[in-house]
């Protein structure tokens, strides 16, 4: 049996794990080191370390780990913002054209307009179920899905086949699905891009984001830029999200778990509109995500029709905190128009935790109730 034949959560606990010697941990500390020893006459050529921008074995277990999980080669960044704009920037050049989620994750739009609209990158937009532009002379697609926040669902595969007879790349953002919930290269993109920040790692406690690929080209690229930019996590921070994958299926499965809970609680109330979860069959994402998901995600959205309900509702709350990011242990509730999305001022992004499913329900439903009905205008 080989790696790839095991299992999720096996293979989340001993991905990336050295192989195991009498009197090692099972997961090396992590190394604290800027510069390391350089043999006196090769330099850096004697040794994979060399300094620690480039360099660093925690690094390393880390990607590794990754990229057995997505089924490619990795690199991680210093945040899931860092990764994506370091693909376009390795990728992109004056007078190539990108195209770009409509709906996705908002400042990969701001960074369009204030940076790769000025260096003469041509950026066209299209919704996550499209309809989608010509590719003809696009050299990159990057798709968001399920997209954050509205959780509408892109068909990778039929959208790479697409891309690549017009000769373009596709990108594939799998921050909300996650290496368990989907896995993007085996759908036919080039390149994965996500936030390890959230669910991947789980504990709300770093920043992180990753680049993996099978392409020996596109990995170059994008290690080059990350090399000469810097934009590379600490290894305390490296250290802390391999450990934290070793717990990605429980979470996972308890997440998604809830999700679907609460889903269908929700979608029994009169007042909450606007229900999307693409687990659920009437979700007008199902079709496509049941087909091409290996798990839905813990992460679903609703409108309570006006900001002030969203307060009083997270106020009532017992077990859902109002905080941004997804994908952590605890239930968070996120009104996405306070950040800059175009969205409703009712609308919510819930991250469900790891609380126990009938608690949380519970917990949800007396908090609506306590917040009363939305305003007039809704």
């Amino acid at each position: 049996m080989t790696d790839q034949d095991y299992r999720d959560g096996t293979r989340c606990v001993h991905a990336g794990l050295p192989e195991p010697a009498p009197g090692d941990p099972f997961l090396p500390g992590p190394v604290l080191a800027a510069p390391y020893h350089l043999d006196p006459w090769q330099g850096p050529q004697a040794s994979p370390n060399g300094y620690g921008r480039p360099d660093n074995p925690t690094r390393r277990l880390l990607e590794a780990a990754v990229g057995e999980l997505e089924g490619g080669d990795c690199r991680v960044f210093a945040s899931g913002q860092a990764a994506i704009t370091g693909l376009l920037l390795a990728v992109l050049r004056p007078g190539d054209t990108v195209v770009l989620p409509a709906d996705g994750y908002f400042p990969v739009r701001a960074f369009a307009a204030d940076t790769l609209e000025t260096i003469g990158v041509t950026v066209r937009y299209a919704p996550t179920v499209g309809p989608y532009p010509s590719f003809a002379g696009v050299r990159l697609v990057l798709l968001e899905t399920p997209a954050n926040p509205g959780l509408d669902v892109a068909d990778v595969a039929a959208l790479a086949e697409a891309a690549h007879a017009a000769g373009a790349l596709l990108a594939v953002d799998n921050t909300t699905a996650t290496p368990l919930g989907q896995r993007p290269l085996d759908l036919g993109a080039d390149v994965v891009v996500a936030s390890g920040t959230k669910a991947l790692t789980g504990h709300s406690d770093l920043l992180l984001g990753y680049v993996a690929t099978r392409s020996g080209a596109l990995l170059d690229a994008v290690t080059g830029w990350r090399t000469t930019t810097g934009a590379v996590p600490g290894a305390f921070d490296s250290w802390l999200a391999h450990r934290s994958l070793a717990t990605l299926d429980l979470r996972l499965g308890r997440q998604s778990a809830n999700a679907e809970a609460v889903a269908r609680a929700l979608a029994a109330r009169p007042d909450v509109a606007g229900l999307r979860w693409p687990g659920l069959p009437t979700d007008p994402a199902y079709p496509v995500a049941a087909r091409q998901m290996r798990r839905m995600p813990g992460v679903l959205s609703f409108d309570l029709g006006d900001a002030d309900r969203v307060a009083r509702f997270v106020a009532a709350a017992r077990l859902v905190a109002a905080a941004t990011s997804f994908g952590g242990l605890h239930t968070t509730a996120d009104r996405r128009a306070q950040w800059g999305d175009d969205t409703a001022p009712g609308f919510v992004r819930l991250s469900c935790g790891v609380e126990d499913p009938a608690d949380l329900v519970a917990d949800i439903g007396a908090a609506l109730d306590d917040a009363g009905a939305p305003g007039p205008l809704w």
